[in-house]
């Protein structure tokens, strides 16, 4: 069986920062808080624990006094002023690119543009920017792959961006539906580098296998993304979570065998999965 890897795939720049910042807080305090999950990989998150991590979904769940961490996908301006009023110390490990997707959105906002954001509506980079345009007390909506646009766009001056972990196809098609009900759009692409680059990654290898392996975990937007590209190029794919996911009966008639991985898939699940599949 010949195995091969995506290039580049796996932890992007964004996650491995957030992580490194996180590791280096556990070291120095033992215990640090993080106002929802820090990584959208379960197996990554249970390493993290280990190291005195604590996940908390509401703010009230973060002791006064803590340390707590702001994960990669950032949080609204309104969450981040009371996790400051809770906490001791604050590692903000919002990813450089969320950063500017952020900035974007109270830009267009206070300018008065209608904010029209490409993204999963219960993704909490999502939620963050939307808390960007509340800040400026205008509107934004949020539009999902495949929904229809809301009347209340037409006629509206809109500013469009995206979730950062988009499908390009998906930001563009939505610019040009925009672009016909509205009479001025202003448009920002804050889909991130790495994300492009993994999902023409797995567009190159979707032709050059008999099978595709998409490691990450369930809950990370960037890997659904990719197993819909790798599906939509033809090739069996596979979403698994870690190597013991993997059934022996998926391998059967296939000589070649891609793997591609999500932005928050660290480097170690990769390495396993390769040693599982040349155990095989």
């Amino acid at each position: 069986m010949r195995i091969v890897l995506a290039r580049p795939t796996g932890i992007c720049f964004g996650i491995k920062r957030a992580v490194a910042q996180l590791e280096e807080a556990l070291q120095k305090n033992g215990r640090v808080y993080a106002l929802g999950s820090p990584v959208h990989n379960p197996q990554e998150v249970q390493r993290l624990e280990h190291g005195g991590l604590v996940v908390a979904d509401k703010l009230m769940d973060i002791p006064e006094g803590s340390v707590s961490f702001v994960r990669a996908h950032g949080i609204a301006p309104k969450a981040f002023a009371e996790l400051k009023k809770r906490s001791s110390q604050i590692i903000d490990g919002t990813c450089p690119f969320v950063k500017e997707a952020q900035e974007r959105v109270k830009e267009l906002s206070k300018q008065g543009y209608l904010v029209v954001i490409s993204g999963d509506k219960a993704h909490p980079e999502v939620q963050g920017l939307v808390g960007y345009a509340e800040e400026s007390k205008n509107e934004v909506v949020v539009i999902s792959s495949g929904e229809a646009i809301p009347d209340k766009v037409r006629g509206h001056r809109c500013g469009v961006l995206s979730q950062t972990t988009q499908r390009a196809a998906d930001f563009a098609q939505l610019v040009s539906s925009v672009a016909t009900i509205s009479p001025e759009i202003k448009v920002y692409n804050t889909i991130c580098k790495a994300t492009l680059a993994r999902q023409q990654s797995i567009c190159k290898l979707a032709s050059e296998v008999d099978g595709m392996i998409i490691l990450g975990g369930r809950n990370s937007a960037n890997t659904r993304k990719l197993v819909e590209i790798s599906e939509n190029a033809g090739v069996p794919s596979v979403w698994l979570e870690h190597a013991g996911e993997l059934d022996r009966r998926w391998l059967r008639n296939k000589d070649t065998i891609g793997i591609a991985a999500g932005g928050s898939t660290p480097d170690w699940l990769i390495e396993k999965m390769i040693e599982k599949l040349q155990q095989m």
